[in-house]
Parts: structure tokens; sequence; C-alpha cells
């Protein structure tokens, strides 16, 4: 059939299974819009305020629903305006095709209006990226696009199309996606090597990282931790993994992880890394990290294995088949010693509540968590709120703790919930941020509530940039430059302008009964503007470049 190249790009992404993309219509990505018109019967477009949220939107549904999120931009700032999210996405591994339209051919190279070099701009930030300025390159280029963004590492892919070859003409005949490159292969050695390290440990613990969740590998990461009775410490990024009941749950390891996990890790003879990067946010100090242990580290990505840590034995490898082939060679073995010392350790806690406030981040998630179920999906902004999410939501299952961990995007979580609502329609989203994170895209209010969307936003409000206010407190003797803006933003009363529900609280009753009246909405978003100390903070706390000798308990 005879197509142009935008009703091209249509055909493509619904042989790749894609029914909902995000974004934002512009001049040169007018003929694109065009064809979303025309297949608006088939692929549901969600217009965001701002490219930025469209990006993160398309983010949040990768990450809750494993599949390739898509996102749209017209040219010029258009485009520049998803590099943030795009950017986010690389760092954590998000499987995202972000479609561009430029200027036409005949004008690049000669600054025309809205003329970017997008493809140019997000080389670091991408797996790939595609120019195209031929009719005849634009179905190669998409399929790739696909193929690149979920091979291996998974992470987004750019491609920009010229606004010519969007309505330029071509034979189009049907295909399917392309095959996925295979996973790394590994030997029986090496698996027999890793059985033999495990099996003669004494006190082994397993570091799982995103690796696990992206491959769905928590079945068989729990199976090792119950046969070889092995307790786990999980990242940020693989919350959920190990559930909370998990009798071997150590909880997150790193800066801002339990005590249980950051002193098992460092007293362990064996330290098995899965999936995980051994980033600066847990291996604080490279050289001194699990000192006393060897070190297993299995990753797909083989540029990881002795980049930040060097280990005993490095493999690269699919966790999930690699699991599949260690079960069967590890013996039965009794660790209860080792287990009960090492949860003994998480009995402790850092948390220490401000007496300025009569509502705490600890007790608001407490509440959440108890009035929601294992289904629901948190999404998060970055700082303080973050980290208190982490560590005091009961997480149970995979692909329901959504947050920016390497990039560390504040203004990251109403996009990201906006896209997980599209992706499980049938879960209820609560989007934890702070007051400084939230003013950098609660203008997506506007998607949520245009959507229908009842996604619940709760908003720790200390009117401080909370974890650079700690920071400075901590380090650089209350010099809090920067991070006191005075702001007096109402929420409720903002909420109510846009057009969702606006809630205040500053008890624990007054929060449980804002919830609870957030939970009966079906088809508007809610905040809930709690107000907490400036003075809490996150703990425990290892500083930057510290090890567990170094922890800040309170």
């Amino acid at each position: 059939m005879r197509l142009n190249g935008s009703e091209l790009v249509m055909e493509v992404l619904l042989e790749h299974g894609v029914d909902t993309v995000f974004g934002y219509p512009g001049g040169a990505a007018l003929n694109i819009y065009d064809a979303l018109y025309k297949y608006s019967d088939k692929i549901n477009h969600v217009m965001t305020a701002h490219e930025q949220g469209a990006s993160h939107a398309a983010d949040g549904f990768a990450r809750a629903t494993g599949k390739t999120g898509v996102v749209i931009a017209t040219s010029g700032p258009g485009a520049t305006n998803l590099t943030t999210g795009i950017a986010t996405a690389f760092m954590d591994s998000i499987p995202m095709v972000a479609i561009t339209a430029n200027v036409p051919d005949n004008l690049i190279g000669r600054d025309a209006f809205q003329e970017v070099a997008i493809s140019n701009i997000t080389i670091p930030i991408t797996k790939h990226t595609y120019l195209v300025r031929n009719i005849n390159n634009l179905e190669s280029a998409l399929r790739n696009a696909f193929r690149i963004a979920n091979s291996g590492r998974k992470g987004p892919v750019l491609v920009d199309i010229t606004k010519d070859v969007t309505a330029a003409t071509i034979n189009y005949k049907p295909g399917k996606p392309m095959e996925i490159n295979p996973t790394p292969s590994f030997t029986e050695a090496q698996v027999q090597q890793v059985a033999d390290m495990i099996n003669v440990a004494e006190r082994p613990v397993i570091y799982c990282g995103g690796g696990v969740a992206s491959c769905d590998a928590a079945e068989e990461l729990n199976e090792l931790m119950a046969k070889a009775d092995i307790p786990a410490a999980h990242t940020l990024m693989s919350a959920g993994c190990v559930g909370y009941d998990n009798p071997r749950s150590l909880g997150m390891g790193g800066m801002h992880g339990t005590i249980a996990a950051n002193k098992a890790m460092d007293r362990a003879d064996l330290l098995i890394a899965l999936g995980a990067r051994f980033s600066d946010r847990v291996a604080l100090d490279p050289e001194r990290f699990g000192k006393r242990a060897k070190k297993i580290h299995v990753d797909i990505d083989a540029s990881e294995i002795n980049k930040n840590v060097i280990v005993d034995c490095g493999i690269t490898a699919d966790v999930k088949e690699f699991l599949t082939a260690l079960l069967p060679k590890i013996k039965d073995k009794d660790r209860s010693e080792w287990v009960s010392l090492a949860m003994g350790w998480k009995a402790k806690t850092g948390d220490v509540k401000s007496a300025a406030a009569d509502l705490h981040p600890s007790e608001i998630i407490g509440i959440v968590g108890d009035m929601t179920d294992k289904d629901t999906v948190y999404v998060t902004d970055v700082g303080q709120h973050q980290m208190w999410a982490a560590q005091y939501l009961k997480h149970q299952k995979t692909k329901r703790f959504i947050t920016s961990g390497g990039l560390g995007t504040m203004g990251f979580g109403y996009g990201a919930a906006i896209g997980a609502s599209f992706g499980l329609p049938d879960c209820r989203i609560i989007h934890f941020t702070g007051d400084g994170s939230f003013h950098m895209n609660l203008n997506e209010a506007c998607t949520a509530v245009s959507q229908k969307l009842p996604i619940i936003t709760i908003i720790m409000n200390n009117q401080v940039l909370g974890m650079v206010y700690q920071w400075q407190d901590v380090f650089y003797n209350g010099r809090h430059s920067a991070t006191d803006p005075g702001r007096t933003t109402n929420f409720p009363a903002l909420a109510e302008a846009f057009g969702a529900r606006g809630f205040h609280a500053e008890t624990p009753d007054e929060f449980a009964a804002a919830f609870a009246e957030a939970l009966k909405e079906t088809d508007r978003p809610v905040w809930i503007d709690c107000h907490i100390a400036k003075d809490e903070f996150v703990l425990p706390m290892i500083p930057a470049g510290g090890t567990v000798e170094d922890m800040i308990i309170g």
C-alpha cells in the first residue's frame, strides 16, 4: 500500500504493539499529528502540558508495563525539551523510542526556524540516534529503534525525521518487529564457579539491582535466597524484587539504606551483585566497599564489570537466564546464624522525628501503606520524600515503585505517574513529592485533570529544598544557601484552580481523613499538602565517599 512517511510511522508503531503515545504537536510535526488524527481509533495520543512531561510519561509507562514507551515532539525547543526525560530513561535503562520531527531536508544546517540537531545533542544520552532524511530509510530506522531499545541493557533511542520525509510517499508492505539481539552467552564453567563460591561461603549477601526487575528475575532471586539461606539487599531501582516481609530481606542498601543492608554487605565474606552497577550511591568508596568479601558480579552490560568495583568473578549475562542455570547447582545450606545476625541489625533504625511538626514522613507513608494494596503503584520525584518512600513503603512487587534513580530528576514524578496511569489503568497510582520537586512540573496537573486520572499526589511540604538543605546543615555548618526560597504556594487552592481536589494536613488524623477521601475519587486527581518540619532529615546517612563506619544514624 502507498503511505506517506507519517502514516508509515503509525503502521510500524501498531506492529510493535504500541497503542499509547505521549507528546506535544508543533509545526515540523504537523504531518505526524495529521496521521495520529487518522489513526486515533488505534493509537491514543496523550497531550501533556510540556514535552518534558511527555518524556517522563513515556518513561513511567515503560516502567509500569515493561513495554516500550513512545514520545513524540516537534523540532527545536520541542525536541530539546525531551532531553531531560531521555537522559532519565538512559540512566535507569528504560526502553523508550523518542520520535522527533525536524525542518525539511533542504533547510538542515541553515539555522532555519526551530532547527536543532537533536540527533547529535542526544548521542551521549541514548543507545542510538537516527536522522532520517530519506523516506527509504524510515522503516528501517524505526524498526531498529525498537530492537535497540530492548536489546541487552535497555534504554532510549531517538529517531529524528525531516518534515519532507513525513510527507513523502512510499510503497509499504506490512512487516513485524525485528528480533531482539540475543543475550550474552555464559559457560557451564562460569556457572559452576559461582555455585562453588556460594556453596562454601559462610556470610554471603546478595546485592540486587534494577537489572533483576528489568528481566523479571524476582522469582529466581527469591528462590536462590531461600535455597541457599542468603539475605539480600536491594538498590533503589530494584525495590519490590525482594518482598518487605521476606525473612531474609535486608532492605535498601547505600547512602540512605538500612543499617542491616549496609552492615551485612560490609561484614559479608561473599557479595553477589545481580543486575546492579555498584553506583556511587551504594559503593560510596569503591576501594573499601565490601572489603571483607569476594565479589561476584552478574550483569547484562559488559562495560559495568570492573568499572566501579573490582570483582573476583565477573559474568556478562541476563540475570534471569544465569540464575535459572545456577539454581540446580546450589546446595541447601543452613546459614541461620548469619541470617539472624544480619536481621538483628534490621531492628535498628535511623528514624528520628522532629519535634517541630505534628506530622512525620514515616507516619504519612505508614498510613498510605495501611490503606492501599500490594498492586498500588508508587511514583516519586527526587529528594528526601523519595528516600523516605524507599525506606518506609512495604514493597511487595516489582514495577510498583517508579522513581528516577541514576539521574535524580526533580520534576519526574507527575509525568511518570500519568504514564503509569495509562499503562496500568486498573491500579491506584500514588505520587509522592516534595514542594521543591512539585513546583518544577506541577503544570502536568492540567493533563491529569483533562484525562480524568485519579492520581493522588502527596506533597511532603517542608518549604525548603529538603535534601540539599540537609546536606548544608550537616556538611556546611548550617549555611542554607538558596534552599529556603520563601514560597507560600497554597497547594489545595491551586489544585482546585486546575480542576483537581485539594487537602491540607498537619496531623496524622487529618492526613488519614484526607487520604480516605482521596481514595474515593475515580475521575480526577487529588493533592494532599502535608506540612512537615524542615529539620526532619533522612537517616541513616553515609556521607559521600564514606563507608558504613561513617554512617550517621541520629
